[in-house]
């Protein structure tokens, strides 16, 4: 069982950063892809970044490509969101997520097994 801990999130005018942390416990080690998601109100939930945790490949969506840096720290099994020039259409819920399967489409959240307890980061105009 992998067990995921958000935190970081909170509130920030416009143009501003945030650093979000996902920790890892159980088999971390064993996860094959580590990603984060957001939901904004009256939306659905969307794909933010993602990593593949063996070879450090990063992905992002074309709203944050840019200002978002999605890394890890081994050592500590943690993933991180660093988030800069934030914008007020980056409001959401924020959580991380673990596939320890190798899957082609790291942007589709119906596929990842784990899930943290999620962020609340607001971008204030």
């Amino acid at each position: 069982q992998v067990s995921l801990v958000d935190s970081g999130g909170g509130l920030v005018q416009a143009g501003g950063s945030l650093r979000l942390s996902c920790a890892a416990s159980g088999h971390a080690f064993s996860m094959y892809t580590m990603a984060w998601f957001r939901q904004a109100p009256g939306k659905e939930r969307e794909f933010v970044a993602a990593l593949r945790w063996r070879a450090g490949a990063t992905y992002y969506s074309a709203a944050v490509q840019g200002r978002f840096t999605i890394s890890r720290d081994n050592a500590n099994n943690t993933v991180y969101l660093q988030m800069n020039a934030l914008k007020p259409e980056d409001t959401a819920f924020y959580w991380c997520a673990a596939d320890p399967q190798y899957r082609p489409f790291y942007s589709d959240y119906t596929t990842y097994p784990y899930w943290g307890q999620g962020t609340q980061v607001t971008v204030s105009s």
